[in-house]
């Protein structure tokens, strides 16, 4: 079976518009939630989100292009402008068509464009059906982000959008793996991106009792695991990573982060949005992972968990590592990179996974930030306080989406 290594990597977050400037952030558990001002939050019980600080003309997109590309795309194609420069493949549009041919592109969105939906649903009331944007169509669907992506760099090979909810990016990363394993692809562009920060889809999840209400303190609002949490923290932005097969890699002397050694995925098939509280939907998913890693459970040394900052969530998914790891449990090092980005939904596993190459790489682990009152239920190692060195030759990420999605992505030292 071929061989699959991360060669490159780019982000968009509430830290900072690139892995350069983001990266550090989170190693040193900086906080990226603050009070909402791109809109009135009246109304809504949680006024607090991790947003992206960002101008669209200052990062390239004009008056024009602001009108036919959601945010969730833009973020997209500048963390995969950065990828592909940090692999080596900055101008894929000028590779012979053979070789474009066999670069696909398979990025997850959870929501898709919903900025575009509300934008000319105004339009529509406003002005009427005439004044409907020509470009809202191809604007806000959900594949928008990887077609977009893939016109932009000349990719040819396969390409579409994963969409299931907090899993999406994980399972677009799985079908980057598999297709670059079954030999569709000698490189896949793969990741996800969001912008679901919204009045709308802010009311939503607060109407769910989903959010952290705790809007007078938002550094100190997304506590995954600790026993005072009260919800998750909107996130938004894009993670992307370059997935080339291992002798593809070596043989143009690519600087090689980590290899995807397994991925796993199943579903509760229990409620469309409460994890089933015995873990085995979670369980299951990352044993697959290692089973199809060939590694043992005491062979892994790191998680980067889901960690939402949910009561229900972090609680089974810390049940869920304990039927997986055994007494091993005990000696893993667990983070919750949402601690500091918050929840970017369809974008958190790329976000994540980033994080998890460069701690394997750098053999350095994030702390989760404001992790200070232990939960009962909540009993392991979660690296508080502060950045660890960490040896690390073999991690999982997780993510646990609505719907019951479950995906653990096994990654480690070549």
């Amino acid at each position: 079976m071929r061989r699959v290594v991360i060669t490159g990597i780019g982000t968009v977050n509430a830290l900072g518009l690139d892995v350069a400037t983001s990266y550090p952030r989170i190693l040193a558990g900086e906080n990226g939630v603050s009070t909402i001002t791109r809109f009135d939050t009246e109304g809504i019980s949680a006024t607090i989100a991790a947003q992206v600080d960002w101008d669209p003309e200052a990062c390239g997109f004009d008056v024009k292009d602001q009108r036919k590309l959601d945010p969730f795309t833009m973020w997209a194609m500048m963390a995969s402008d950065e990828a592909l420069q940090d692999a080596g493949m900055e101008k894929p549009n000028d590779l012979p068509q053979e070789q474009r041919e066999r670069i696909g592109t398979i990025i997850g969105t959870g929501i898709g464009g919903i900025t575009g939906i509300l934008e000319q649903h105004d339009v529509l009331k406003e002005r009427g059906a005439r004044r409907v944007s020509p470009h809202f169509i191809p604007r806000i669907m959900p594949n928008a982000v990887s077609g977009q992506v893939a016109i932009r760099h000349g990719l040819m090979g396969t390409a579409f959008t994963t969409s299931s909810a907090c899993a999406s990016a994980g399972h677009a990363i799985g079908m980057a793996w598999r297709a670059i394993q079954w030999d569709d692809c000698d490189v896949v562009v793969t990741g996800g991106a969001e912008s679901a920060m919204t009045p709308l889809s802010m009311a939503g999840f607060a109407s769910a009792k989903a959010l952290s209400t705790r809007n007078d303190a938002p550094e100190l609002a997304s506590r995954p695991f600790d026993k005072d949490r009260d919800g998750f923290v909107m996130g938004e932005g894009a993670g992307i990573l370059v997935l080339e097969e291992y002798e593809h890699a070596k043989a143009r002397g690519a600087k090689i982060y980590a290899e995807v050694k397994g991925y796993g995925s199943t579903d509760d098939a229990f409620h469309i949005t409460a994890p089933k509280e015995d873990g085995y939907g979670p369980m299951r998913a990352m044993q697959e992972a290692l089973r199809h890693a060939g590694v043992n459970p005491d062979q892994v040394e790191y998680i980067n968990a889901h960690g939402t900052s949910t009561a229900y969530n972090d609680s089974i998914e810390t049940t869920a590592l304990h039927r997986v790891f055994g007494d091993h449990a005990k000696k893993l090092a667990v983070n919750s990179t949402k601690s500091m980005v918050g929840h970017l939904l369809g974008g958190a596993t790329a976000v994540e996974l980033v994080v998890t190459a460069l701690a394997i790489k750098n053999a350095e682990v994030h702390p989760t930030r404001n992790y200070t009152t232990p939960d009962p239920a909540c009993d392991l190692d979660y690296v508080p306080g502060s950045a660890r060195q960490l040896v690390i030759q073999n991690a999982l990420c997780n993510s646990l989406g609505f719907g019951g999605h479950n995906v653990s992505i096994c990654i480690g030292k070549v």
